[in-house]
């Protein structure tokens, strides 16, 4: 976007995250999201449901700047962590239910009956949180190009932000548990490599077909163009655990796109990364996170997952120089190989005393960990 002075400013952009309403005594999911989006709503909170009872989805509407960005999600966490404990109920940013059974009661309304009936059981065990950013680009045949583009760093991104090596109370093995149980649907995990906008509406529209897919809304690739505007959808993460990490993601990601529409522009092809290498980067990710190793998708050498994410600091420099936001992404880096991310913080937690309770302490403190004052319902 060019501003009346004629300077380039970066496009705008919007966050999305799903959280988990839990018992507070056991940590037991709780089918209480409607009274939880309705009490956080009447106080200017924006709630919506998601696929099951104990999930509820908020966000941030179309932004120009990260600390807007960042006021919003606070709000929105902060709102609806009160509701929550309103209606005798604990908001957790966590990336899968670390208690109880796999399958949960899914909301009644006319969408998620409609998957429930289409995915049987694969739908009622979904219950998983993430996080989903979208940012503007020119049209859609650049939101395909971008796409490609942003494919081999989908893994190092999902490391960053793992938040679900604990479910049904066992440590899984895994950073990203919510990533693993993602991979079951029919389209899932990076999407193909797209010659064209064309290409991608025949992809797309031979997957709905199929009946792979009720509709291209239900097309779960972690990157994406968006079926209502110009802008590509990126929803490759755990929801992070804190705002501070959900505030990285979105400028890494902006900064991704930003850097890709700019080699769109200058007739640069991306990087045609096999589907093989892409899974088995997205399979060290999940189960490394950010403390473990990475798949280096350009080299094919198995590398420190942190090496990765400074590798990806460096290729969108320029980017984030221009925006004023690399002091900010240092910063936030720094924070998380020092004080890790969500996953890291929930495991530690878990092996000190092995006890769920501790989990499930560390998740409810790292939700409100950045509330600012007087934003509370």
């Amino acid at each position: 976007m060019i501003d009346e002075m004629g300077v380039v400013s970066p496009p705008t952009l919007g966050v999305e995250e799903d959280f988990l309403v839990v018992d507070p005594g056991s940590g037991l999911p709780l089918p209480a999201a409607a009274d939880v989006i309705d009490l956080a709503n009447r106080f200017g909170a924006d709630l919506r449901p998601e696929l099951t009872r104990a999930q509820v989805e908020g966000g941030t509407p179309v932004c120009r700047g990260m600390r807007e960005v960042r006021g919003h999600l606070l709000s929105t966490r902060s709102l609806a962590a009160a509701a929550a404990s309103r209606v005798g109920g604990q908001l957790l940013a966590v990336g899968v239910p670390p208690v109880g059974p796999p399958a949960q009661e899914l909301t009644d309304d006319d969408r998620h009956r409609g998957l429930g009936r289409h995915y049987g059981m694969l739908a009622a065990e979904h219950g998983v949180c993430g996080a989903r950013v979208h940012v503007a680009v020119p049209d859609r045949e650049t939101a395909v190009q971008v796409c490609n583009h942003l494919r081999p760093w989908l893994p190092v991104l999902l490391a960053l932000t793992a938040n679900s090596p604990i479910h049904q109370g066992v440590d899984t093995g895994y950073a990203s548990w919510r990533s693993v149980l993602c991979g079951r649907w029919a389209c899932s995990g990076a999407p193909p490599y797209f010659t064209s906008v064309e290409h991608y509406d025949a992809v797309v529209g031979m997957v709905v077909g199929s009946g792979a897919a009720p509709d291209a809304g239900t097309v779960f690739w972690d990157v994406r163009p968006s079926e209502h505007v110009a802008a590509v959808e990126v929803r490759v993460s755990d929801v992070p655990a804190t705002v501070d990490e959900s505030v990285l993601l979105a400028i890494l990601v902006r900064a991704l796109v930003v850097t890709a529409v700019q080699a769109v522009e200058r007739g640069e092809s991306a990087l045609p990364v096999c589907e093989q290498a892409l899974r088995a980067a997205y399979w060290r990710a999940a189960h490394d996170g950010i403390e473990g190793d990475g798949l280096d998708l350009f080299s094919s050498r198995r590398v420190p997952a942190a090496d990765l994410l400074r590798r990806l600091v460096r290729h969108v420099r320029p980017v984030l120089c221009r925006t004023g936001e690399l002091r900010a992404v240092n910063a936030l880096v720094t924070k998380v190989f020092h004080g890790g991310n969500g996953a890291v913080r929930q495991l530690r937690a878990f092996r000190r005393r092995g006890r769920l309770e501790d989990v499930v302490e560390v998740l409810t403190r790292d939700t409100v960990l950045d509330f600012a004052p007087g934003t509370a319902a």
